[in-house]
Formats: structure tokens, C-alpha cells, sequence
């Protein structure tokens, strides 16, 4: 659990307190020690000059060795605590309170005691402790004599031994001890707080985890949706988190069923190609054998007829492959449309010369109605005659001997319309929506004699969809079909 983030927040707080912790103690030991100094040296800051004042220490460089002890005496009565020491102007001792045996050193600093009577002294001011060597410690100190030649001075160490025994004690006291107490208790709420609110806070971010830990595409939107309401917007960084989470799920749930519905129109090709592809192969191959086979025994008219089924078959399946493979390459953006202007109406007669043979086996007319005038359009030429033939030759299948097939060419807004329409056997409404799938057949028509791959109308829409154009469709069974498309007209500088 250390390695979620919670663990991790929650061992920084702690951290944290615990660092706040010991320097608020330390802050307010010290804090307290130097103003208790301060108030220390403040309050027995004439101290010395009352005492210079009142006793006659030192005459003519002599001690007066009487009034020394008399002062020694009194207050040691009064306040034991302090500690007197009497120096020459150079800083030497010449006299002290304490036994024998207590001082360490002979003589103390003389900068401290200076800087005493400069103006504008900062207190606490600390000098040398002559009973602790290195140790320094507020003090009073005053010349001998107040007034005239310097003879020397009276040096008042304000906390001695005794005064440092109950500063330990102090430390001890009942109100330190419930000081302290409080002290670690308001931090041990404050961590105690600290620590609810990361867990109020970070709620969503484990959940948000959870999911994504077990993350399952068809339950993560409705686990995401509890998490947090998706209709208002998003706060802080966990919402936008969350949100975008939930639109990388939902992308992966799109493009999961569009996954799903191509390799289930993979499948249905794959159905449909092997169907059609085992047809004609079988035929093809039972004429090639009996060819073979009976060579000798036939006529020359039946084996001719024989060769020709076996050359449509042929022709058959070379226009299924190449259908297949130009519907690939259509498919997965090999082919890109190359725009220039040109002619529509040219093509559209170009087109149209190539059916007039079929159509006129089939008894069919095939008329162009165009408005004069027309402007050339901007397009890929060589697809946009693809897409021509695939109608035109969808038309001449589908419409019944004496029919009429009829190419428009008019123009529209900006654009170029171009219809084919014919007098055909139509096609029922429940298979409009179908008609562009590939491979897409009604069943009547999935028969080997139609010869017709079902790609021709898969390959006109991609074609226009590379245009950036649609392709309509409007029939009415038993009357004919027209589709109808645009193209944008070239309007030179």
C-alpha cells in the first residue's frame, strides 16, 4: 500500500508534522530561555551600580576586603543565584563569591563588558562564566568608582550554578509537561485531519484507479458515470481526468463495433467471393474437361461453343478480381483523387459509345440530355468515367428489352449534376438502404447468369466519397431507378 498515492501523502504529512513538531519545540525552547534572559538582565540591569553606589569597593587600587564580604553575605541571603566578581580595568579577577575551588578562570572578556556601556546596548548581552569555561551568561556589571579614575569593576553573573538547577527544573514543570502535552496533541489532530481530507480528496482518483485496473469496455462507462456527474462540467483535475477517460472508452467502444461490423463485412465478402468465384471456376472447369475428354467426339461448333463459355467465365472472374482489388485500394486510402478541369460533357459521350454494342443487343436506347454551355468541372477524370460505367452498365443490366436508359448532365447552384436514370424493374425500398454495400445483391439477382460482382455501386460511392461528394438514389419498383450525383464546376480566375 506504500506505493499508492494516499500512502505516499499521507507519509509526507506525517513528515511534515513531525519536522513542524521538534522545531516548534525548539523554536520555543530557545525563544523562552533567551527571553527569560532578557527579562533576567533587564530587571537586574542597575544592580551593580546600586551596589558601586552604596559600598566603597576599592580605594587607591586597594580592596576594601570588609565591604566586599558584607555585600558577599547579603546576597547570597537574598539571591543565591548570583554570583560577584570583582576586576581590575583589564579584566582580571581580584576577588569572587564563590568557594574555593568553584572558579576556572582568572579572567573574563572584556568586549562584552564594553559594549555594556555603549549606547543602544541589545539585551540579552551574555559575558564569560568564570565557573564554565566557553560557557557565556547574562550579567550587570559597573565601574569602581562610579564617577572619576577607572580602578576597576564590580562583574554580577545574573545566573549561576543554582540558577541553571532550576531551569532544569523549569523544563520539568507541570505546565511544560502540559505545554508539551497540548502541543502534541494539536499536531496529532491536525495529522488526523490532514489525513481525512487527502482521503476525502483523493476518493475519486482511487475509484477512477479501481476502474481503470479492471478495465472492462462494455461496463468502464456506466463505473465512470458513477464516479462523477458527466452533465454538469468538469472541476478540478480529477473531473477532466475522469471526462477524458470516459471519451477515450467511448472512442474504443466506437471503434470496437465498427471492428466488429467490418470483419462481419469481411466474413459476408469473404461468403459472397467464394460463392461467386466458385461458380464460375466449376463451369469453367467442366467445360475445360469435357473438352479435354470428349475432344475427339465433338463437333467443331459444339467444342467453339464450348470455348466461348469457357472465355465468358474467364472474363467473368478477371472483372470480380479486379473490382475486389480496386475496391482495396479505394478502401485503404492507396488512391487519392487527383482534381483537374475538363470536359464533363466529352466524357459523358465517350462513356456512352462504349455501351451502344450492349445496348444494342439488348434492345435498349441510350439517350445524353445535356444543356448546352455547360462549364468543364473540377474532378478526377479517370474515376469520375469509372463511376459513369458503373451506373451506365448497372442500367443496361437491369432494364428489360425495349427500355430506355437516359444520361443527364444540368447544371446546379455551383455544382454539376449528373443523373443516370432507366425504365428498369426498379428497386423495393428495403433494399435502398443496401444497395452501396459491396457485395450487396437482392437474391433473386445472385444467380450465376447475371454475371454482376455487386462491387460496381461499393465502388461509385468511395469513388464520390473521395470527392467529397454523395451519391442519391431514387426508384420506384417497376418503373426504374435514377441516381443522381454532383460535381463542383470550374470557374477559371
Amino acid at each position: 500500500m506504500v506505493k499508492s498515492l494516499y500512502s505516499k501523502l499521507a507519509i509526507a504529512l506525517l513528515g511534515l508534522f513531525c519536522l513542524l513538531g521538534v522545531s516548534i519545540v525548539i523554536l520555543t525552547q530557545v525563544a523562552s530561555d533567551m527571553y527569560q534572559q532578557e527579562a533576567v538582565q533587564k530587571l537586574n540591569r542597575d544592580l551593580a551600580r546600586q551596589i558601586v553606589a552604596q559600598k566603597n569597593l576599592m580605594q587607591d587600587h586597594q580592596i576594601n576586603r570588609k565591604g566586599l564580604k558584607e555585600i558577599f553575605d547579603m546576597l547570597m541571603v537574598v539571591n543565591p543565584s548570583i554570583e560577584i566578581y570583582l576586576l581590575n580595568f583589564g579584566g582580571d579577577i581580584l576577588a569572587y563569591s564563590a568557594p574555593p575551588g568553584k572558579v576556572k578562570r582568572d579572567r573574563v572578556d572584556m568586549k562584552p563588558i564594553k559594549k555594556w556601556f555603549e549606547a543602544g546596548t541589545v539585551f540579552p548581552l551574555t559575558g564569560d562564566d568564570p565557573r564554565n569555561p566557553g560557557k557565556k551568561k547574562v550579567f550587570s556589571v559597573a565601574r569602581i568608582p562610579e564617577q572619576g579614575p577607572l580602578q576597576g569593576y564590580l562583574y554580577i553573573i545574573l545566573g549561576g550554578e543554582h540558577f541553571d538547577s532550576i531551569v532544569q527544573k523549569l523544563k520539568g514543570s507541570y505546565i511544560m509537561q502540559m505545554s508539551a502535552w497540548w502541543l502534541a496533541a494539536s499536531l496529532v489532530f491536525v495529522l488526523a485531519a490532514g489525513l481525512l481530507l487527502f482521503a476525502y480528496l483523493t476518493r475519486r482518483l482511487r475509484r477512477l484507479a479501481t476502474v481503470m485496473a479492471s478495465l472492462d469496455i462494455e461496463q468502464t462507462a456506466d463505473q465512470l458515470q458513477s464516479i462523477t456527474a458527466m452533465d454538469r462540467p468538469p472541476g478540478d483535475e480529477i473531473d477532466r481526468l475522469t471526462v477524458t477517460f470516459k471519451q477515450l472508452v467511448d472512442r474504443i467502444q466506437t471503434q470496437m463495433e465498427k471492428l466488429k461490423k467490418a470483419d462481419s463485412l469481411r466474413r459476408e465478402l469473404v461468403t459472397n467471393v467464394s460463392h461467386d468465384l466458385r461458380t464460375p471456376l466449376a463451369t469453367l472447369q467442366g467445360y475445360i474437361e469435357t473438352l479435354f475428354l470428349k475432344d475427339k467426339s465433338l463437333s467443331a461448333e459444339d467444342r467453339k461453343h464450348h470455348l466461348e463459355i469457357a472465355i465468358q467465365h474467364c472474363e467473368r472472374l478477371s472483372k470480380l478480381v479486379d473490382e475486389l482489388f480496386e475496391l482495396a485500394k479505394l478502401e485503404s486510402h492507396e488512391i487519392q483523387a487527383h482534381y483537374e478541369p475538363f470536359n464533363i460533357s466529352e466524357l459523358a459521350h465517350d462513356v456512352v459509345q462504349k455501351f451502344d454494342l450492349s445496348a444494342k443487343e439488348k434492345q435498349l436506347s441510350i439517350q445524353i440530355d445535356l444543356d448546352p454551355g455547360l462549364p468543364f468541372v473540377n474532378a478526377d477524370i479517370a474515376m469520375i468515367e469509372r463511376v459513369i460505367e458503373n451506373l451506365l452498365d448497372n442500367a443496361v443490366r437491369h432494364t428489360p428489352p425495349g427500355g430506355s436508359i437516359r444520361l443527364t448532365l444540368s447544371p446546379q447552384n455551383a455544382d454539376i449534376a449528373v443523373g443516370v436514370s432507366d425504365t428498369g424493374c426498379g428497386i423495393p425500398g428495403e433494399d435502398l438502404p443496401f444497395i452501396f454495400d459491396r457485395y450487396y445483391q437482392r437474391e433473386k439477382t445472385r444467380t450465376a447468369k447475371t454475371g454482376y460482382s455487386g462491387l460496381g455501386l461499393a465502388i461509385a460511392r468511395r469513388v464520390l466519397e473521395l470527392h467529397n461528394k454523395p451519391i442519391r438514389v431514387e426508384s420506384t419498383p417497376g418503373s426504374g431507378t435514377t441516381f443522381t450525383f454532383l460535381l463542383s464546376a470550374h470557374h477559371p480566375a
